[in-house]
C-alpha cells in the first residue's frame, strides 16, 4: 500500500465509439510519482483509452467511473482536464500552419496560469523558461520559430511534444506511443527530458507496443493489455517477457490460466 494520493482512478471502465465497445471493464489506479506503462498489440484498445481519458470526441463512457484526483473526469471540458494537469503526448502530433510554436506556447502557457488564478508570464520570463528547457531538449531557436509541427521529422515533433510537457508540468502526462518514430539519439533525449518530470508527485503513463522506451524510462508497473482490458501486472520484467514470448503466445498462455 501506498500513503500517496491517487491521481488517476479508473473503475470497472466500460468505453468506445460509434456504438462499438472497445474499453471492457477496465480498473486501474495511478498514484503521484508512479510510472506505469502499458504493452498490447494493435486493436487491444490502448489509444482508445487515452482518447477517453482526453476527452477526445466521438469516444464515450458507457459504464464505470474515472476519477482524475478526486474528480469526475467525465464531468470535465476537455480544456480542463488539460488546465488541471493531464497532458497527452500524441502518437501523430498534429501541424498547425500559421501558428509559431514560441506563439503557440505563450497562449497555453498563459491559459493555465489564468485558470491557477495566475498573472500572465512577462515577455522575458516566457523566453527564459522556453529557452533552458529547449536547450535541454537541442531544440533549437529555429524551431520555436517554426509554424507547430509542419515540415518537422518524427523525432522532432516528439521532441516538441516533451517541451510542451515540461513547460506545462502536468500531474499525470500520458505517453502514446511516445518512441514511435524516434532514432536511437531521440529516444535517449526525450526519455531524459520525461524523466526529468518525474520528481516524485507526477505520473506517467506510459503507451507502448515494446520495451524500448522502457529501458530508459523505468516503469512500476507493466500492465499487458488485450481485448480492452488488463489481464496480467507485474515489474520491467514482464515487458521482457512479452518480447521473448510475443503478443500471441503470451496471451493465449495468460488466457489458458485464467480458465
Amino acid at each position: 500500500m501506498t500513503n500517496k494520493t491517487p491521481v488517476l482512478e479508473i473503475k470497472n471502465l466500460c468505453a468506445g465509439v460509434a456504438s462499438q465497445e472497445i474499453i471492457q471493464n477496465l480498473s486501474l489506479t495511478i498514484y503521484e510519482g508512479q510510472v506505469h506503462a502499458i504493452m498490447g498489440p494493435n486493436g487491444a484498445g490502448k489509444s482508445t483509452l487515452s482518447h477517453v481519458l482526453t476527452g477526445k470526441p466521438g469516444y464515450e463512457i458507457s459504464k464505470g467511473e474515472v476519477l482524475f484526483k478526486g474528480q469526475d473526469l467525465a464531468k470535465l471540458k476537455i480544456e480542463d482536464r488539460a488546465n488541471e494537469g493531464l497532458f497527452l503526448i500524441m502518437q501523430y502530433p498534429v501541424e498547425i500552419a500559421g501558428v509559431s510554436f514560441m506563439t503557440f506556447l505563450k497562449h497555453a502557457i498563459n491559459k493555465k496560469r489564468a485558470y491557477q488564478g495566475l498573472a500572465p508570464l512577462s515577455a522575458p520570463a516566457f523566453i527564459k523558461l522556453v529557452h533552458e528547457e529547449a536547450d535541454k531538449l537541442n531544440i533549437s531557436d529555429d524551431m520555436l520559430k517554426r509554424a507547430v509541427n509542419v515540415g518537422f521529422s518524427g523525432g522532432e515533433k516528439k521532441r516538441m511534444e516533451t517541451l510542451q510537457m515540461a513547460l506545462l508540468k502536468p500531474s499525470l502526462a500520458i505517453l502514446d506511443e511516445a518512441d514511435s518514430g524516434l532514432d536511437i539519439d531521440a529516444l535517449k533525449v526525450v526519455s531524459k527530458g520525461i524523466n526529468d518530470l518525474n520528481d516524485g508527485k507526477r505520473a506517467l503513463l506510459i503507451i507502448t507496443h515494446h520495451q524500448d522506451l522502457l529501458d530508459y524510462i523505468e516503469p512500476d508497473f507493466v500492465h499487458v493489455f488485450a481485448n480492452g482490458h488488463i489481464i496480467k501486472t507485474g515489474d520491467k520484467t514482464l515487458a521482457y517477457e512479452l518480447e521473448a514470448k510475443g503478443y500471441t503466445d503470451f496471451i493465449k498462455e495468460a488466457s489458458c490460466k485464467s480458465c
